[in-house]
């Protein structure tokens, strides 16, 4: 299945990286799943979907408060991306998805917009082998606003020298979306795992 791209020509591409380019949204979401068990803490799978872009210990607070918990945020986070990094060998890209990196790369610059921590947006890429393909790396505390804010992408527009209408954001998620669209740039929706065709 090949990417149908807008009119361009663009000056640089921005990937999300969890569920765009690495098919890992059911690994993060089976590493949640384990951890928050100890908690008796439940994260729907639509709803952890629907917090796609959203950084981890946002997602930890976000539970506490709903949920009336008092879960430790940092020590859950490090917890979760532990599992995560154990069951990565499991880790396939987006076919798609990296098709596309592999035929523009060199051609123009690459950053990946991530709200994962860059140790996991380094050890998705790593365990994919394009680690080298980007120019710059965005990840949860490189910003003070999250997705759906449009500041993850205008800083990698600007540490890439590139205008944010000459960018093109390639995103899963629909707060992904609303923060390209917010920052002025355009964007290609990739597919969740359930709405691709079946081969």
């Amino acid at each position: 299945m090949k990417l149908t791209l807008p009119p361009g020509p663009f000056k640089a591409y921005l990937f999300d990286c969890d569920g765009t380019i690495a098919d890992s949204m059911p690994l993060h979401y089976t590493a949640w799943k384990e951890i928050l068990s100890d908690w008796n803490c439940t994260l729907p799978e639509e709803v952890f979907y629907r917090w796609g872009g959203m950084p981890v210990v946002d997602i930890i607070a976000t539970l506490n408060q709903e949920q009336g918990l008092s879960m430790p945020v940092e020590e859950i986070a490090r917890r979760k991306e532990q599992f995560y990094f154990n069951i990565l060998p499991q880790l396939q890209a987006v076919p798609e998805v990296l098709e596309h990196i592999h035929i523009s790369h060199g051609q123009i610059p690459f950053a990946v917009v991530s709200g994962s921590t860059r140790d996991s947006v380094v050890a998705s890429l790593e365990a994919l082998h394009i680690l080298d393909r980007f120019d710059t790396l965005v990840c949860a505390g490189d910003y003070t606003r999250g997705k759906p804010d449009p500041e993850p992408f205008l800083i990698a527009a600007e540490r890439l020298g590139v205008a944010p209408q000459d960018c093109l954001v390639f995103e899963d998620t629909d707060m992904g979306i609303q923060s390209a669209t917010a920052a002025g740039m355009a964007s290609v929706k990739i597919l969740q795992p359930w709405e691709r065709p079946k081969v």
